[in-house]
C-alpha cells in the first residue's frame, strides 16, 4: 500500500521516533561505559552483580528524560503541522457561521495531502456560499428593477381610473395588456431559469420536425419584426429531432425577440441543420454585432450591453439566459459569435438524438 499525505508523515515522524529512541539507548551506554572505564570502573556493576550502581540508575534516568522530551519535541512539532490548518478551517468555520462569507482558511504545510484538500476544499465552498449570496442579491435587486416598471404603470392607471381621473374608454387597454404579457414573460422565465438551477427541468423529449413549431414561432412575431425593419428568412431543416418541442419553440423565440429589440433593421436569418450527431440552430443578424467580452456573457441572466438602444429597451435581460438553460437541459450549448454579415450569430446545438 502506497502512503501518501497525512498518512506519510505520521509513519515516518514515528519511525523517526523509534529510531532515534534506539541510536539514543545504544550511543547513550557507549558513552557511559567509555566515561566509566576511563575514570572509575567502579561506576559499572560487577558481571556477577545485576543490580544497578547508582551512577546506572542516574544514567538511565538521563536517557529516558531525554528521550521524553525529544518525543514531546517531536510529537509537538507534528501536531502543529496537522492542527494548523485543521484549526484554520474551524475559525473559519465559525466566521462563516456569523455572516462573515469572505472568511478562507490557510492550508500551511501543502505537504499534508488530507489537510490541504481540506482546506481547498471548505475555500471552495465558502467561495460558492459568497458567489451564491452575491449573485442572490443581485437578482432581487434586478427582479425588483423589472417589476418596478409595468407595476407602476398598471397601478397609475387603475388608480386613476377609480380616482374618475381617467374614464374607461379613454384608457389604452392595449397597452395595459402588454404590461400584462410582460410581466407573465418575466415569470415564466424566472420559473425556467429557477428550474435549471435546481436541476428541476422536466422535458418532454420526443421525435419531433422542428420547422413547423419554428414557422408557427415566426408567423406570431412577424408583424413586430416587421415593426422594427426586419426581414425574416426560413431555412428549416425537415429532419426529426429528440427534444421537447415546447421548450424549443420557447427558445426560437426568446431569440426572434432578442432580435427584434437589439438588431439593426436588416435581413434576419433563421436556419437548422443536423451535422455530427447534433441539431443546430442558427440566427444570424446584419448588426451591429457584440464585443467579444459581452459575446461570452452575453447568456448572464440580466446581462445587457451599455449601448442606449439595449438601455432604452423593455427587455427583462433574461430571455437569452432561458435559451442557455433549455440548450444545456437538451445536453448542448448556446453560444454567440459574430455572424458573416458583420452582427451577431446565435447557435444553439444539442444531440440529434436523446441522452441520459
Amino acid at each position: 500500500m502506497r502512503l501518501t499525505g497525512l498518512n506519510r508523515q505520521i509513519v515516518l515522524s514515528m519511525s523517526v521516533l523509534i529510531v532515534s529512541s534506539t541510536l539514543l539507548g545504544w550511543l547513550g551506554w557507549w558513552v557511559f561505559f567509555a566515561i566509566a572505564i576511563q575514570f572509575d570502573p567502579a561506576m559499572i556493576s560487577a558481571p556477577d552483580d545485576w543490580s544497578p550502581t547508582t551512577a546506572e540508575w542516574l544514567w538511565m534516568l538521563g536517557l529516558t528524560v531525554f528521550g521524553l522530551l525529544l518525543a514531546a519535541y517531536l510529537a509537538v512539532k507534528l501536531a502543529a503541522r496537522i492542527l494548523t490548518p485543521i484549526n484554520s478551517v474551524m475559525d473559519s468555520v465559525r466566521k462563516v457561521a456569523h455572516g462573515d462569507l469572505a472568511a478562507r482558511a490557510v492550508a500551511g504545510d501543502r505537504t499534508l495531502g488530507e489537510t490541504a484538500m481540506l482546506v481547498d476544499d471548505f475555500n471552495s465552498m465558502a467561495e460558492r456560499l459568497e458567489r451564491g449570496a452575491r449573485e442572490s442579491r443581485t437578482w432581487n435587486a434586478a427582479i425588483a428593477h423589472e417589476l418596478r416598471t409595468p407595476v407602476t404603470i398598471l397601478r397609475g392607471t387603475l388608480q386613476g381610473v377609480v380616482d374618475g381621473v381617467f374614464r374607461p374608454e379613454e384608457v389604452e387597454f392595449r397597452a395595459l395588456l402588454s404590461q400584462v404579457e410582460g410581466l407573465g414573460r418575466l415569470i415564466e422565465d424566472l420559473r425556467t431559469l429557477s428550474l435549471a438551477d435546481g436541476g428541476q427541468m422536466q422535458l418532454r423529449l420526443e421525435s419531433t420536425d422542428l420547422s413547423r413549431e419554428m414557422a408557427d414561432v415566426a408567423a406570431v412575431l412577424a408583424p413586430e419584426l416587421a415593426a422594427a425593419g426586419l426581414q425574416l428568412r426560413l431555412d428549416l431543416c425537415g429532419q426529426p429531432v429528440s427534444c421537447d418541442p415546447a421548450r424549443i419553440a420557447q427558445v426560437v423565440l426568446a431569440l426572434l425577440d432578442n432580435a427584434r429589440r437589439y438588431a439593426d433593421p436588416g435581413l434576419l436569418a433563421l436556419a437548422t441543420r443536423v451535422d455530427g450527431g447534433d441539431y443546430i440552430l442558427t440566427l444570424d443578424d446584419t448588426g451591429p454585432g457584440l464585443p467579444d467580452e459581452l459575446a461570452r456573457q452575453v447568456f448572464d441572466a440580466f446581462r445587457r450591453g451599455g449601448s442606449e438602444r439595449v438601455l432604452a429597451s423593455n427587455g427583462s435581460g433574461l430571455g437569452l439566459a432561458v435559451v442557455d438553460a433549455i440548450a444545456r437541459a437538451h445536453g448542448g450549448s448556446a453560444s454567440c459569435t459574430h455572424s458573416a454579415a458583420g452582427g451577431s450569430r446565435f447557435t444553439v446545438a444539442w444531440p440529434a438524438k436523446p441522452v441520459a
